[in-house]
C-alpha cells in the first residue's frame, strides 16, 4: 500500500488544524475567513459583513461541523492520493488551488444573484468544491476503475461515478431541494477542474502545445 503523498497529507493535516481553530473562534472565523455574497451586510452588532479576496481559498479550510469535516476528509484521503501521484505533486497542487478558486467564484456568483433578489446573505465554507474536482479527475483519468459507494451500496465505475454525481448536484441546485448545501460550488469545482486537464492535455477547446525548438549552438 501507498503511503499518503506529501499534497494530500498537508491537506488534510491542514483541514484538521483549521477545524480546531475555527472551533476556538467560530463567529471570527465565520465573519472574516468564510466565503460571503458581494456586497455589506448588517451583522446585527452595528458592524458588517462582506466578501473578501481571501475569502476564495479560506472557505475551503472551514466546515460546519465534525461530520462535514470527515466527509470532506474522507474523500480527499480515498480519491487524493491517486490523482497526486498521477498528476506529480506541484501539478496536483495547483488542480486544488484552481478547483477552490473556481468553486468560490461560481458559489459567490450564485449567492450574489440570491442576495440582490431579496435572500437572506448566508456564508459558504467547506472543502467540498476542491474534493468535486478531485472526484472529476478520478473519472477523467481512471474512467473504468470499479468504485463501491457507501450511500448506496452500488459499484459503478469511476466515469458513472463522476457523471451521477454531477447530475444530481445538478439537479439539486436548479429545483433548491437540498438547502444549505452549496451544489454550485460542487459543480464549479468539476468544471473548473475539467478546464485545466483538458488544458494541460492540449484536448480541445485548447491545442496541443509545440514543444519548445532545439537549442542551437554556432561553432568556430
Amino acid at each position: 500500500m501507498n503511503p499518503i503523498p506529501p499534497v494530500t497529507k498537508y491537506l488534510l493535516w491542514a483541514l484538521v488544524i483549521a477545524f480546531g481553530l475555527q472551533s476556538m473562534q467560530e463567529e471570527a472565523a465565520l465573519r472574516y475567513f468564510a466565503l460571503w455574497p458581494l456586497g455589506d451586510f448588517p451583522d446585527g452588532a452595528g458592524g458588517s459583513l462582506g466578501f473578501q479576496p481571501w475569502q476564495l481559498l479560506t472557505y475551503a479550510l472551514l466546515h460546519g461541523n465534525f461530520m462535514h469535516l470527515f466527509l470532506n476528509g474522507i474523500g480527499l484521503f480515498q480519491f487524493g492520493p491517486r490523482i497526486e501521484y498521477a498528476l506529480g505533486q506541484k501539478r496536483f497542487l495547483i488542480f486544488v488551488l484552481v478547483c477552490t478558486i473556481g468553486a468560490g467564484l461560481c458559489q459567490l456568483v450564485v449567492t450574489t444573484l440570491m442576495t440582490r433578489s431579496g435572500a437572506q446573505a448566508y456564508p459558504t465554507l467547506g472543502a467540498s468544491g476542491f474534493i468535486y474536482g478531485i472526484l472529476l479527475a478520478y473519472g477523467a483519468l481512471f474512467p473504468k476503475d470499479r468504485i463501491m459507494l457507501m450511500l448506496p451500496p452500488v459499484e459503478m465505475s469511476a466515469r458513472t461515478m463522476v457523471i451521477a454525481f454531477g447530475a444530481l448536484e445538478l439537479f439539486t441546485g436548479i429545483t433548491g431541494t437540498m438547502g444549505g448545501v452549496a451544489h454550485f460550488a460542487h459543480l464549479g469545482g468539476m468544471l473548473f477542474g475539467w478546464v485545466l486537464l483538458r488544458y494541460w492535455r492540449g484536448q480541445p477547446p485548447f491545442t496541443k502545445r509545440k514543444p519548445p525548438p532545439p537549442r542551437l549552438r554556432s561553432v568556430n
